[in-house]
This record gives structure tokens, sequence and C-alpha cells, in this order.
């Protein structure tokens, strides 16, 4: 059993027994007075239209946005407990996977939420290639 959560943030637990993650946590506890449900965001800018045109690009800007949310609730990227990410080319999202990780310490830390990547067929905006949504744990 591990120890229970100390400090702000929740607590990022991967087992030896399961391979090592890369870019995710295998399992998050997670504490707190606040709960945060964060909308799926695209790479829209302030007026709405999509920015960027690569898979690297639009995560970015999805990340910013859903970075900006967290913090206007009164979060920052430590207080993320789960993220999920949908894309319409899970082939270009794993031969990205690096740039896309450095993109996500640059923003985010090194302290990564429980994940999934999800493949979709289409996204609500026909330009949209990712979308990020996720679940924030507040003191």
């Amino acid at each position: 059993m591990s120890p229970a959560p100390t400090g702000r943030g929740p607590q990022r637990i991967n087992p030896p027994e399961l391979p090592p993650p890369a870019g995710f946590t295998h399992a998050v506890v997670a504490t707190g007075s606040r709960l945060v449900l964060l909308a799926g965001q695209t790479a829209l800018d302030a007026d709405g239209a999509i920015t960027g045109t690569t898979l690297p690009e639009q995560f970015e800007r999805a990340l910013r946005n859903l970075l900006t949310a967290l913090r206007h609730a009164g979060g920052t990227p430590a207080d993320l407990a789960r993220v999920t990410v949908y894309t319409t080319d899970v082939p270009d999202y794993r031969a990205h996977a690096g740039e896309l990780g450095r993109i996500w310490r640059g923003l985010a830390g090194r302290d990564y939420p429980a994940m999934a990547v999800i493949g979709v067929v289409r996204l609500w905006d026909a330009q949209a290639l990712v979308e990020l949504d996720g679940t924030a744990v507040l003191p």
C-alpha cells in the first residue's frame, strides 16, 4: 500500500511491477477540497479559430488553453490528476511523442497526471487534430 499523499497536489504512483511510464503516471491519488473538471480544449484562439496546422502546434495551443482554464479556476499544472488526449491520428501522435513530451514539460512540468490517448474519427472543429480535457484536485 502506498503512503497517503502529502503536500500540494496529487501523489503519483508508478508500481515497479508495471513498465516504466513515459509521458504519463500509472495511478494518481488526489485529495483536496475542490474538484475542477476541465472541458475539452483544442487549438482555438480567442477569436474561435483553430491555430497551427501540425499536431505539435495544435497540441501546444490546446495545452495552453487547458492550463489557462485551470489557472483561472485557481489551480496549477501540479493539481492535474487526469488528462485525456483525443487525436485524429494516433500514428502521428506517436511519431511526435518526444516533441509533445518536451511541450508538456515546458508548460506543465515533469509531474504527469494519469493520461490516456484516444483515437477519434474527427473533433468538433474539422481542422482540429487534438483535444485535451482533464480533472484537477485543488487543496
